[in-house]
């Protein structure tokens, strides 16, 4: 499902406080500013054998949105796996954590947001959740709202809307 992206000022000018805003400041890395389209949702704490998984499914231009528990101990996202985002079709990843390889990603059109860098690989285990809701910053993403994106914020418009 395509979303056409939109900047989040003028969709709170639109919606209110019925548009959830994300109180995290992310570090924009990636090299598309504005983004937007359905969430998709992943659990994994310094763990992404479950987000490498994913993220090599069609993403029909979903956002991830990853819930690593805020650590910036380990990089759950590098370019290989931002590579196997882009040529799947994801419109983006929001990562509540870190990242590596920050130059190779901000040459990629994918957008990615993230807490910040790590050079360090993450675990293997494939422990973690898919799907489920995640809740960063106040606000709740759930598979199938619709997350916009750009330099000003991430904002989670509900399916309800």
């Amino acid at each position: 499902m395509s979303v056409t992206p939109v900047p989040t000022a003028d969709l709170y000018d639109e919606h209110g406080e019925d548009l959830g805003i994300c109180a995290v400041q992310f570090r924009r890395l990636g090299g598309r500013h504005l983004y937007a389209g359905p969430v998709r949702t992943v659990r994994c704490h310094e763990d992404n054998a479950l987000l490498r998984e994913l993220l090599h499914t069609p993403g029909e231009g979903a956002v991830l949105v990853v819930d690593g528990g805020g650590s910036l101990r380990t990089a759950l996202v590098g370019d290989l796996i931002a590579g196997a985002a882009h040529a799947s079709g994801w419109a983006g990843l929001i990562v509540n954590g870190a990242v590596r390889d920050s130059v190779a990603l901000g040459a990629l059109d994918l957008g990615v947001q993230a807490l910040g860098t790590c050079p360090r690989k993450s675990g293997k285990t494939g422990e973690g959740a898919v799907d489920e809701p995640v809740t960063i910053g106040g606000v709740t993403f759930r598979p199938g709202d619709t997350v916009y994106v750009d330099d000003d914020g991430v904002a989670v418009l509900p399916a309800a809307h």
